[in-house]
C-alpha cells in the first residue's frame, strides 16, 4: 500500500505541476507571440481540465497516505491537491466573470454618437473586431449592463480637460497614438497584463457652456466578450478625471 499510494501521490503532483505550468505559460506565450490568442485560451482551458484530474488523483493519493502514520507520498499528494485546486479555481473564477458581463467588446460613454477611431484605424490591419461601432444592439446591451457608463461633464474648459485627460491616459500606461488638442481627440492603446491583448481607446472632449464634456470609448481588437475589462478601464479613467471637480 505504501508504494502504491506513494506512486499515485507523485503522479498526481506532477500532473498538477504540468497543468499549473500550462496555465502560467498560456498568457505570456500569447503576449510574446509564441502562439495566437485562441491557442493561449485553449491551453488555459486544457490546463484547468488537467488540474481537475490532477487534483482528483492527488486526493486519492492523499487519502491512501493517511492510512499510514508516516507516508512519503503525503506531501506529494498535498501539493498536487493544492496546485490542481488553484488551477481549477482560477478557471472557475474567469468563467464566473464571463457569465456576469454581456458578450460585447466595445464600450463607450456615448452610445448614440460614439467617438470614432481615426489614427488607430490607419494602423489596424487584420483584426477580428471592426473599429466601426456595433449599433443599437450593442448599445442596448451596454446600457443594461453598465448604466453608470455615461459622459463626464466637468466645470472646466475643454483645453484644461484635454490636458488632464492626456495626463490620466499616460498615468494609466496607455500607449498614446495621437493627441489632437484642436480637435479634442486622444487615441491610445492599452495592453492587458496576462495575454497581452490590445484594446483601442479614443477620448473625445467638447466644450459646453462654462464646462466641458468628455466621452471615451474602449474596444478590444479580438474576442466576443471583454470580460468587463473595457468598462472597468473607462470607470478608472473617469474616476481620475473627476478629481478636476
Amino acid at each position: 500500500m505504501m508504494n502504491k499510494s506513494y506512486l499515485i501521490a507523485k503522479a498526481g503532483f506532477f500532473a498538477a505541476l504540468i497543468a499549473g505550468l500550462a496555465a502560467l505559460l498560456s498568457g505570456p506565450g500569447t503576449s510574446y507571440g509564441l502562439w495566437n490568442y485562441q491557442t493561449g485560451i485553449s491551453l488555459f482551458r486544457w490546463s484547468a481540465c488537467g488540474g481537475v484530474w490532477a487534483a482528483a488523483l492527488s486526493l486519492i493519493g492523499l487519502i491512501a497516505s493517511l492510512r499510514i502514520v508516516i507516508e512519503r507520498g503525503f506531501m506529494w499528494a498535498l501539493m498536487g491537491v493544492v496546485i490542481g485546486g488553484l488551477v481549477v479555481g482560477l478557471m472557475l473564477h474567469w468563467r464566473q466573470v464571463a457569465a456576469s458581463v454581456p458578450r460585447i467588446h466595445d464600450i463607450t460613454t456615448d452610445t448614440e454618437d460614439p467617438p470614432e477611431f481615426v489614427a488607430i484605424r490607419k494602423l489596424l490591419k487584420s483584426y477580428e473586431n471592426s473599429p466601426v461601432y456595433g449599433g443599437a444592439e450593442v448599445s442596448a446591451r451596454q446600457r443594461k449592463a453598465y448604466p453608470d457608463i455615461v459622459p463626464l461633464i466637468l466645470p472646466v474648459s475643454s483645453a484644461k480637460a484635454f490636458d488632464r485627460a492626456l495626463a490620466v491616459a499616460r498615468s494609466m500606461r496607455w500607449q498614446i497614438i495621437d493627441a489632437d488638442k484642436d480637435r479634442g481627440r486622444i487615441e491610445a492603446v492599452a495592453t492587458t497584463f496576462w495575454f497581452g491583448f490590445k484594446d483601442d481607446i479614443v477620448i473625445r472632449i467638447r466644450p459646453q457652456t462654462s464646462a466641458s464634456r468628455t466621452d471615451i470609448r474602449s474596444e478590444s481588437r479580438v474576442g466576443v466578450s471583454d470580460l468587463g475589462k473595457n468598462a472597468a478601464r473607462i470607470r478608472e479613467f473617469i474616476k481620475e478625471m473627476e478629481e478636476l471637480k
